[in-house]
């Protein structure tokens, strides 16, 4: 197999967007991404090291892939970072990043040499108190500062913020009113299951939940929905003469399967053709060994489900037998 073909599911979906994580530590510990126990880490020798991320991520680009994101855990926490950053840089694809915040002030001059533009921050809360519950780690104002330092240098922002039913779900106007005067888009993440993070459907903010609160604080005429992009993850809306916008990742109760173009890398070398799949292609392996790394992609992608790994209804996605059967998020990466 050859060209795209193997990027290309049963279902006429190419996948040409590769997210990368690049360690499974994290220097906070959210609640929802990181078991309060923790997880046990993969042995450093069973790690991607930077070369083999750099061949790893040829083999798809050669193959079809034009977008790579980096993930984590905490992908600046890697100490080769600099030099991960800049391998990747010379396949000539967009290259992203989704980061908590904390450290990115130390690789700004970094992210501005290899032209990587767009940054996801991870931010649950405006409230300080709420941040530490969350998070574990008193580093809010950290998080703002640099907020504020990557709007100041003109990156293209995202904030991405897990909706949880009784924590957080107050503050989606004041999250929204952010985009007033600022040019960034926040992103209300639907709360998702996943190994020891205590899901359950009470704690979900849907898609509708968002959209009522909104339509019951400012003037219906003023939500302006925007089109959608091609392969697109949120249904995006703005309010009427803000600067910026907001978007709804409704992977439970809408998802947008149909036009997913994603596959996920592990930081130990692992293909995961869905976010919610149990299931797991051992690319590091076979690259040590000198095996063809173009078959065992198209096998992971040709084996993709048609919607979240198989879970088809609520019921199914409700069902801890099949919801939990999976990592943690914070081994998927984001």
């Amino acid at each position: 197999m050859q060209n795209n073909a193997i990027l290309t599911d049963d279902f006429g979906r190419k996948h040409n967007y590769l997210r990368i994580s690049l360690i499974e530590k994290c220097n906070l510990r959210c609640t929802y991404c990181m078991p309060a126990e923790g997880i046990l880490l993969s042995p450093k020798k069973d790690l991607m090291t930077a070369d083999e991320i750099y061949a790893i991520a040829k083999t798809f680009v050669k193959n079809g892939v034009d977008k790579i994101r980096l993930t984590g855990g905490e992908p600046l926490l890697r100490k080769d970072f600099l030099e991960i950053i800049a391998q990747l840089s010379s396949l000539q694809t967009e290259i992203s990043i989704t980061t908590n915040g904390i450290l990115i002030d130390k690789h700004i001059d970094v992210l501005k040499q290899f032209n990587v533009q767009k940054i996801n921050l991870s931010l649950d809360t405006l409230v300080v108190s709420k941040f530490q519950t969350i998070t574990l780690r008193n580093q809010f104002e950290k998080v703002v500062d640099n907020l504020y330092l990557l709007l100041n240098n003109d990156f293209k922002i995202k904030i991405n913020v897990v909706l949880i039913k009784g924590f957080n779900d107050n503050e989606i106007i004041d999250f929204i009113q952010l985009t007033e005067f600022l040019r960034l888009s926040i992103r209300f993440i639907e709360f998702m299951p996943f190994a020891g993070n205590e899901w359950d459907k009470s704690k979900m903010v849907s898609q509708n939940e968002i959209l009522d609160r909104v339509k019951n604080h400012f003037p219906e005429s003023d939500l302006e929905k925007l089109k959608n992009d091609k392969n697109f993850t949120a249904r995006e809306f703005k309010i009427k003469n803000y600067l910026g916008s907001f978007g709804i990742i409704s992977s439970i109760t809408n998802p947008f399967c149909d036009g997913c173009n994603r596959i996920r890398l592990t930081a130990n070398g692992k293909i995961k053709n869905c976010l919610f799949s149990n299931s797991e292609t051992d690319l590091l392996t076979a690259f040590r060994t000198g095996e063809s790394l173009e078959n065992l992609i198209g096998f992971s992608i040709i084996n993709k489900k048609k919607v979240r790994a198989g879970m088809n209804t609520l019921d199914d996605i409700n069902n801890p037998v099949l919801n939990l059967d999976n990592r943690s998020m914070i081994a998927i990466g984001g």
